[in-house]
C-alpha cells in the first residue's frame, strides 16, 4: 500500500517552502504554491541555479500573511498579504513563457533587493493570468503557476532511500522540491505512474523530472556541492539528462492529506 507521507508548498518560486498536513488542490496546483516569483531588472525569473542564497529565504503563512525570513540573520524578515489583487501589471518571463503579473509594493521589492544585493522585484500571478503547460504534454489545456513547467512533482520516499544508500553523505528531500511524497512501494515506482488517484483526485504522470544544479545546493547553508547529481548520473541518466521524480497533471479539485492512500490505475514502462 502506498500512502502520502509529506506535502510541500513553495509560495515563492525557488525560495524555501514548508511542509503541510493537508493541501487544497486547485487548477494550478496546491493553493498558494508558486504564485509569487522574484524577477531581475529584465523581468526574467530568478532561481537558485544562478542565486544559491535564495535558499536562505524561508517562507511561512500565518493568518493570510506570507512571511519571508532570512534563516541565518536573526530577526530579518518581512510579511505581506498572501494574495495580491491590484498592483502595477508587468510582463515576466519564466523559461520561454511570457506571463502577466502584478508587481509587489516598493518596500517589499527593496527588502528583497537588499537581501540579494541586486535589483529585483517580487511579482504575483493573478487569477486572470493563465499560464498553460507545455502543449506537447498537456491533456486538457492545463495551467500552472510559476513552477518550472507543471503543477505537481511527486517523489517516492523509497527513491530517496535508494539514492541515499549510494551517497557518501545522505541528502534530505528538500533538495528535490517535491509537492507530494509517498511511502510504500519500491524505489522509483513513480517512474511508472501514468494514472493514479488520491482521495478522488486523479493525477497523470506526464513527464519524468530532469534535475539541475539546485539539487546540489545545501538548503540550510546555500552552498553548492557535486552531490547528489554525481551519483545520480551513474544510474539515472538518459539522453544526457538526470531524472528523479515525476511531473504531474491532474483532474479535479479538493483536499489531500498525509495518510491518504495512493491507488495506481494505469502504469507505463519503467524509465530505466
Amino acid at each position: 500500500m502506498m500512502t502520502i507521507s509529506q506535502l510541500f508548498v513553495y509560495p515563492i518560486k525557488s525560495l524555501g517552502g514548508f511542509e503541510i498536513d493537508k493541501a487544497e488542490v486547485t487548477d494550478r496546483g496546491f493553493k498558494h504554491d508558486r504564485r509569487w516569483m522574484l524577477v531581475d531588472s529584465q523581468h526574467r525569473f530568478m532561481t537558485q541555479r544562478e542565486i544559491p542564497q535564495l535558499a536562505l529565504l524561508k517562507t511561512s503563512i500565518e493568518q493570510e500573511q506570507l512571511i519571508v525570513t532570512h534563516s541565518i540573520q536573526t530577526g530579518n524578515s518581512i510579511r505581506f498579504p498572501i494574495g495580491l489583487s491590484n498592483g502595477n501589471k508587468i510582463q515576466v518571463t519564466v523559461w520561454e513563457d511570457e506571463c502577466e503579473a502584478l508587481e509587489a509594493k516598493k518596500e517589499i521589492n527593496a527588502w528583497f533587493s537588499q537581501q540579494l544585493n541586486m535589483e529585483c522585484k517580487l511579482v504575483y500571478m493573478p487569477d486572470e493570468s493563465l499560464r498553460k503547460v507545455d502543449p506537447d504534454y498537456s491533456i486538457d489545456h492545463e495551467i500552472t503557476s510559476f513552477s518550472d513547467a507543471y503543477p505537481f512533482l511527486i517523489i517516492g520516499q523509497s527513491s530517496l532511500n535508494d539514492l541515499n544508500s549510494k551517497l557518501p553523505v545522505p541528502v534530505p528531500m528538500n533538495r528535490f522540491r517535491p509537492n507530494i511524497v509517498f511511502e510504500g512501494g519500491y524505489a522509483f515506482e513513480e517512474d511508472e505512474m501514468q494514472h493514479f488517484v488520491i482521495n478522488t483526485i486523479e493525477f497523470f504522470g506526464v513527464k519524468p523530472c530532469a534535475r539541475c544544479v539546485v539539487t546540489t545546493i545545501d538548503q540550510q547553508k546555500a552552498e553548492k556541492g557535486k552531490e547528489p547529481l554525481k551519483t545520480l548520473s551513474s544510474y539515472r541518466e538518459k539522453n544526457n539528462k538526470i531524472y528523479f521524480g515525476q511531473n504531474l497533471l491532474h483532474k479535479g479539485n479538493g483536499l489531500i492529506q498525509k495518510g491518504d492512500e495512493l491507488h495506481i490505475l494505469k502504469r507505463k514502462s519503467p524509465l530505466f
